[in-house]
């Protein structure tokens, strides 16, 4: 192989995307605006939640327990009538009517039996159940401290949340989204650009020169790698660090380490898949095919501990599995390069895998392509 003509051939692939405004757009949006809406969003999370307040009781307790339910997790709330709770509650206005009855605070100091009740729009499920016991507990503490209860219970527990100490959503959700945009783009980006050449009928003219198919792979292996790998880093310091103010641990240096090592396994996996296919709509279904399971079940989503034991063993040999934790361990625990060291050696090792099974698969797709 020759570094010279893999050289001039990547650089060919280069200046084919810098050309192309769509693949340009595709590639800016990915690890831009997913990243930044992964992390605003959250979807999961109860944040500004609309809630209405029916307060019968206009007590000094009532009013205590009305502006307990502050933001970021619900919006301010806003007083309606009982006659119009069914209505605004089938509007879809609120999620959340807190219903507080006449002489709620005499009959709570005088322990009498009493309550509140709460209406929740279930349809908006996530929010629906993790409100309610928000709810629940604001509540209680307001009421824990009217009665001034002193008693200590028998454990009192200090919980001390590690590398994320405000628990916050947004820190995990946007470097997972970084790490599934590129294993996503990768492949897509190194297969396209196989698919493009048969396409648009460049590949004839590679086939004619004294090109081998080793050297057109690598070519399309490094150059599509730059590329994601360039913006995979952007995405981390302008994204991550600088807009969405997320901080990360550990060192990119390290981190830069395992995702060249990744880049070189999915680009190859890219090749191998865009080999088997005559066209992008079909280079589609693949994707569809290997992509998702990739992504759900490599740890990104779920932990893998969670899976039966036979897709435990199995996604040990997809690099994805390998580059999330050491990637979580870089960048969320600051972990080093000692401490992942097993999962770069393993992304060395799949690498190889693939690349000598995508070269394989290539050089025989060459020949029916002559």
């Amino acid at each position: 192989m020759r570094l010279r003509t893999v050289a001039i051939l990547g650089w060919k692939e280069l200046q084919t995307i810098v050309r192309d405004p769509i693949l340009l757009l595709i590639v800016v949006v990915a690890f831009s605006v997913s990243v930044y809406t992964a992390a605003s969003a959250m979807p999961d999370t109860l944040h500004k939640t609309p809630i209405a307040v029916i307060d019968d009781d206009q007590s000094q307790l009532s009013q205590r327990i009305v502006q307990a339910f502050r933001e970021p997790y619900f919006l301010p709330p806003e007083s309606v009538s009982y006659q119009l709770a069914d209505q605004l509650m089938d509007q879809g206005r609120y999620t959340f009517i807190v219903h507080i009855p006449s002489h709620f605070q005499r009959d709570f100091l005088a322990g009498n039996a009493t309550s509140i009740q709460v209406l929740v729009d279930a349809t908006r499920m996530t929010q629906a159940f993790t409100g309610s016991g928000y709810l629940q507990v604001m509540i209680q503490q307001e009421l824990q401290a009217v009665m001034g209860t002193t008693a200590l219970p028998p454990i009192e527990l200090n919980l001390r949340s590690r590398f994320n100490p405000e628990l916050n959503a947004g820190w995990f959700s946007a470097v997972n989204e970084v790490i599934s945009q590129i294993t996503m783009l990768s492949i897509i980006l190194t297969g396209a650009a196989l698919l493009r050449e048969r396409e648009h009928g460049t590949i004839e003219h590679l086939l004619v020169m004294p090109i081998s198919a080793m050297e057109i792979m690598a070519a399309k292996v490094w150059s599509m790698a730059l590329v994601v790998m360039i913006a995979a880093l952007a995405s981390l310091v302008l994204v991550v660090q600088t807009a969405l103010e997320i901080p990360l641990a550990g060192s990119l240096s390290v981190f830069t380490l395992a995702l060249v090592l990744h880049l070189f396994a999915t680009t190859s996996l890219g090749i191998f898949l865009a080999s088997f296919a005559r066209s992008m709509p079909q280079f589609g279904l693949l994707l569809m095919l290997v992509i998702l399971p990739m992504e759900i079940l490599s740890g990104g989503m779920t932990p893998r501990e969670s899976l039966p034991p036979v897709v435990y063993y199995l996604m040990s040999a997809a690099p994805t599995t390998h580059f999330i934790e050491a990637s979580q361990a870089i960048l969320f625990r600051g972990a080093g390069l000692s401490l992942v060291t097993p999962q770069i050696i393993a992304l060395a090792i799949i690498g190889t895998l693939f690349f000598a099974i995508a070269h394989a698969r290539f050089r025989r797709a060459l020949t029916y392509w002559q």
